[in-house]
């Protein structure tokens, strides 16, 4: 049997990892300035990630939904500390595009509404709710199609308001850094805009922070930047730095009723204790304070770098935007000096989402590339 072909493959096969690290299976050395899609949060291999998932498996790996789960438990009062988010309630799942299908979901169920207002350039997902909110034709089927959903571009509260006016919109769903769609952000003002239109006009706002959340942009969520709160909190990808799970928080105001949200794999028991090391090595390596000395830094070996227009992005959710397409670039980076990077909807952005552990000798093997091929 083969695979179904639906990926672009680099010609890199790697067999382990370590920190910043990955090594191929003739032992050559790459760094890792991506995370395999930002989800390498702590680093590879961490010692105390691989210690607890390897201790839990052995005691117990899975059970479903049915029966008491104490780690369930811990890893909710520890995110609320941790993040800060207090008095949201925690449903897990296992990805991102779980997470904002049930967002979504629960925003459908909470104001009997139907529509959704996204943006131009996001990305939320492959799932039914989630590719419709999603601005790619390209990965919409004509069965997602059926999903009402009005795109507007960052900024335009008005346009946002012009929608909210018909009174059919049950949810906002916005990233507060865009990640596929190339790192733009918009203004404090437009995101405390948008909470306000949605409370006025009984929408729900969902924060996706599949990408950008636990510690990425030196804040826990990149939302709290800006100062609002959001009615549901979508989480991923770094949330269990490689082991599949995902997540969402849910204002006290949304109440539950059984059978309304349901997984089968999500919230299991590797899965908590995989999250668990996540946010037990962020607190204590002050992992988010690192980011932004390391933002710092990468920001000012930028300065000067020939045919670079702008810096995009925030701690090390970071975007490099050239004058040129950065397709062959990248593959110098990979096949030459041994350096993954990202792409982005932007042909000409290059993404930089390094797990947090990065320090500032990675940095400098990066801008010496760069250097070298500009």
């Amino acid at each position: 049997m083969s695979l179904f072909d639906v990926y672009p493959l680099f010609d890199v096969t790697p067999v382990r990892a370590n920190d910043v690290f990955m090594y191929d299976k003739n032992g050559t050395e790459y760094l890792d300035l991506y995370g395999g899609h930002a989800v390498i949060s702590i680093g590879h291999s961490h010692p105390t990630y691989v210690k607890n998932i390897t201790d839990q498996v052995e005691k117990l790996g899975f059970y479903s939904n049915s029966i008491q789960n104490p780690l369930q438990i811990q890893l909710s009062t520890k995110l609320e500390s941790i993040s800060g988010c207090e008095g949201y309630k925690l449903f897990l799942c296992n990805s991102g595009a779980e997470a904002n299908e049930n967002a979504l979901k629960l925003a459908s169920f909470h104001t009997e509404k139907k529509k959704v207002i996204a943006f131009k350039n996001s990305f939320h997902g492959r799932t039914s709710a989630a590719v419709a909110a999603t601005d790619n034709k390209k990965i919409l089927a004509p069965i997602n199609a059926q999903q009402e959903v009005d795109f507007f571009a960052l900024g335009d509260l008005k346009g946002v308001e012009n929608s909210l006016q018909q009174n059919d919109v049950c949810a906002i769903i916005i990233e507060c850094i865009q990640g596929v769609g190339g790192l733009d952000e918009s203004t404090p003002e437009f995101y405390r805009g948008l909470e306000k239109l949605a409370h006025q006009y009984g929408a729900l706002l969902i924060a996706d922070e599949v990408q950008s959340g636990f510690g990425r942009t030196g804040d826990f969520f990149a939302f709290q930047k800006h100062q609002i709160n959001p009615d549901i909190i979508s989480m991923a990808k770094g949330m269990g730095n490689g082991f599949p799970v995902g997540g969402i928080l849910i204002h006290p105001n949304i109440k539950a009723s059984y059978g309304m949200l349901g997984t089968t794999f999500g919230g299991n028991h590797l899965a908590c204790v995989a999250s668990l090391a996540v946010l037990t090595v962020l607190e204590k390596e002050n992992l988010m304070q690192h980011v932004h000395a390391m933002s710092v830094y990468f920001l000012e070996k930028a300065i000067g770098l020939p045919k670079l227009k702008t810096i995009k992005g925030r701690g090390l959710m970071l975007g490099l935007e050239f004058d040129f397409e950065v397709g062959a670039l990248r593959k110098q980076l990979i096949f030459e000096y041994h350096i993954f990077t990202g792409s982005a909807k932007n042909p000409n952005l290059l993404r930089i989402l390094p797990p947090l552990t990065l320090q500032k000798e990675h940095i400098d093997l990066f801008f010496e590339a760069l250097q070298k091929e500009l």
